[in-house]
């Protein structure tokens, strides 16, 4: 192993300090979501990893809602898990509620949530990361990134070190020259009561990549004692905790769960609302970047419906252990007096205080159209981004793109095949084929709606979809593999079972009629009953007792369920396999890297700028790109001779 020593001489009391640091397989800079993750797979498939955050106190901080999952990022955590990623069972190990999101819809919609304690959540992501073999942390800012004929060797810190690395994975958040703004003030900072991280954007900028601004924000931070609760409506957790991990870990029982509340705002907060206007740094213009249009700040929310009397407030405690609330909804960067009295009028907030003002940060990205699928760099070799630095919003996104991010860097770095998820397996690899062929003007957030095949890519088969892949790749376990192939085989009898097990109209004729179903005419099988509509494999095992007898020992709720879906949508996923390999054809056509565009003349001017930018590695990404038609991808098959 080559050691770097750097001597750094302190004035106070002429003492001499040596430092010394291993020439790392990975350096991940940034230890939120995107950076926890790329460390700990990068570290747990072999390779030598230094995590770099300045500040070892806010590893894996929730900097915005204490919650983790929802709509198609709760896919997102699961698919994490089914890896070998940590987000799942960190998030099972801290919550304070669970909810699984559109149960009144089909299975391919099921979204799970949890509401976490957003202090025991960082503990146990650094808890988890310290017992991690192979991962090295260090305090620090990077200021700077050491590059040597186009490729990444390491890193320059505030301190002064020189790191050496194979491979360099940038996580910065919200931290790259961010602005923070209240009203009329703005101060520099990655987070309230942080600094910023300056040096990065401009060294990449003099060596050839774009950058742009974009902005989110949070909402004021309240003490729950100063609220009355008996004004707002009580939303409890669900009657069966699922979770995330697909591993044994234990979780909260239903009963033990916390309350959220639902409040609303009205025409009076409103009206107090638009008095701040004027000091509002976005309709002052101070605010260049743009914010996230799924999570609008209160202010956006009152000028884009100004038909709507009032708004939806979650109001959510942040923990176990304190009073601190967060109101989901109110985010906002007006003055805090503003602020302040509007929420005052809020039901439930008559006498409020609060801990702290929501705020807007803006901050510098880099579009992602200039990475590679593997989240590595076009421009410099070695060099991953991961996170917001490519446009994306929200823990979930930034979670899963760490994962791919410390995987092709691990393997990268140990000379392997690099490992690219395609949109029909995974909800990641939806997202980061949207980001690579789109690219993003403002925070990307993942919705099911994005998702063609989110018939396949449910969050209850994730496990199946990727277990055994993150177990070829040395990530995930040996108990997750043992676990899945356990479940694969128990879902397969139990549909035997079910295929084989004959019932008559007796003994079924009283749940029949209790489920609005009409009675059988002849003997039938129990797998052609289950696919009338209203009725449930569980309710149907309940109600027979010859069958309950046969599967009751042997068949959990999550066996019974996965069955069932598997039984119920077996048309509707086959389908959806079909139009996969369809697609696929396209995707198996590579385009050579040495293709001249320019050549295509017959094709848009903008079609031609946007594959020259992109440089598809196939015909199916570039019939992807935005501005390319699908005539543009017939003329380029015809001057590929296809």
């Amino acid at each position: 192993m080559y050691y770097s020593i750097f001597i750094i001489t302190l004035s106070c009391h002429g003492c001499i300090f040596a430092f010394m640091f291993p020439h790392y397989d990975v350096i991940v800079v940034g230890a939120g979501h995107a950076g926890c993750e790329a460390a700990a797979a990068a570290a747990n498939m072999g390779s030598k990893v230094l995590l770099i955050t300045m500040n070892m106190q806010t590893i894996a901080q929730m900097s915005c809602n204490p919650a983790m999952g929802g709509i198609a990022k709760g896919q997102i955590v699961r698919e994490i898990d089914a890896l070998g990623g940590y987000s799942g069972i960190v998030s099972d190990k801290s919550m304070i509620q669970f909810r699984m999101l559109n149960k009144s819809k089909g299975p391919g919609m099921w979204s799970p949530r949890s509401q976490n304690d957003r202090m025991l959540f960082a503990t146990t992501w650094r808890d988890m990361l310290e017992k991690t073999h192979n991962v090295d942390f260090w305090q620090d800012m990077v200021k700077g990134l050491i590059v040597s004929r186009g490729t990444i060797t390491g890193v320059v810190t505030g301190m002064g070190q020189e790191i050496m690395a194979k491979c360099v994975v940038l996580t910065n958040g919200t931290f790259l020259n961010g602005v923070i703004h209240i009203g009329e003030k703005q101060f520099g900072g990655g987070r309230i009561g942080e600094k910023g991280a300056t040096g990065i954007t401009e060294q990449l900028v003099s060596l050839g990549f774009e950058s742009a601004r974009l902005k989110t924000g949070t909402p004021p931070r309240i003490d729950g004692r100063s609220l009355d609760y008996s004004k707002m409506d009580v939303q409890e957790g669900d009657d069966e905790v699922v979770g995330f991990s697909y591993l044994p870990v234990k979780k909260i029982t239903p009963k033990e769960q916390r309350c959220c509340w639902i409040t609303y705002t009205s025409p009076e907060v409103h009206d107090i609302l638009k008095t701040g206007f004027e000091q509002s740094p976005m309709y002052q213009g101070r605010i260049k970047g743009s914010g996230p249009r799924y999570c609008p700040s209160i202010e956006d929310k009152i000028s884009r419906f100004a038909e709507r009397d009032r708004h939806q407030l979650f109001v959510e405690p942040e923990g176990w252990n304190t009073v601190e609330i967060y109101v989901n909804g109110f985010s906002t960067s007006l003055p805090e007096n503003v602020q302040y009295k509007a929420l005052k009028m809020v039901p439930g907030f008559e006498n409020c205080r609060f801990f702290r003002p929501g705020y807007a940060i803006e901050y510098d990205y880099f579009p992602p159209t200039q990475l590679k699928f593997t989240l590595e760099t076009k421009l410099i070799r070695n060099l991953f981004f991961a996170g917001q630095i490519n446009g994306t919003t929200g823990y979930e996104e930034a979670a899963c793109q760490g994962l791919m991010a410390g995987i092709n860097a691990s393997r990268l770095a140990s000379e392997q095949e690099e490992l690219v998820l395609k949109r029909s397996d995974a909800y990641i690899g939806v997202l980061i084929d949207d980001l690579i062929n789109k690219g993003t003007d403002e925070p990307y957030r993942m919705f099911t709606s994005r998702a063609e095949f989110r018939t396949l890519l449910r969050q209850d088969n994730a496990d199946l979809r990727l277990t055994e892949l993150g177990y070829k790749i040395g990530l995930a376990s040996d108990e997750r593999l043992g676990l899945m192939n356990q479940k694969k085989e128990k879902v397969a009898r139990l549909k035997q079972i079910l295929a084989d097990f004959i019932i008559d109209r007796d003994m079924v004729s009283q749940f029949l009629n209790d489920s609005s179903s009409s009675p059988l005419s002849e003997k039938t099988k129990a797998i052609k009953l289950l696919l009338r509509p209203g009725i449930g494999l569980k309710n149907m095992i309940t109600a027979i007792p010859s069958l309950k007898e046969i599967v009751k020992y042997d068949f959990d709720d999550l066996v019974v369920e996965q069955a069932e879906i598997q039984i119920k949508y077996d048309i509707y996923i086959e389908k959806e396999r079909d139009l996969v390999i369809k697609m696929s054809s396209l995707e198996d056509l590579m385009i050579p890297e040495s293709f001249n565009y320019d050549k295509l003349s017959a094709i848009s001017t903008e079609a031609r700028q946007k594959l020259n930018k992109i440089k598809p590695r196939t015909l199916g990404q570039a019939s992807r790109i935005s501005g390319v038609n699908p005539s543009d991808v017939q003329i380029l098959m015809v001057f590929m001779g296809r």
